[in-house]
């Protein structure tokens, strides 16, 4: 079985409204599991980065490894307070 994860919205009625079309080969019957944020006024649910800004993200990233700019694994946690 393979996993696909996307976004969308469900509305009043409970139909699901993806964001974007799965991109599929073949037509077959999938099972669905729906993860509902526990969003409110106050509190910002931080995994609704825009697609985009993590696609941005992600090819500078990629640009910055094969130019070689990496930062070693060492250094990375020298200013992380873990207490």
């Amino acid at each position: 079985m393979k996993a696909v994860e996307v976004t969308g919205t469900v509305d009043s009625n409970g139909n699901l409204s993806l964001d974007e079309p799965i991109q599929v080969t073949t037509q077959s019957r999938v099972r669905v599991i729906v993860l509902f944020s526990e969003w409110s006024e106050e509190a910002e649910d931080l995994d609704d980065t825009p697609i985009e800004a993590v696609k941005a993200s992600l090819r500078r990233a990629l640009q910055q490894a094969q130019a070689g700019q990496r930062i070693p694994l060492s250094q990375m946690w020298e200013d992380v307070d873990l207490d």
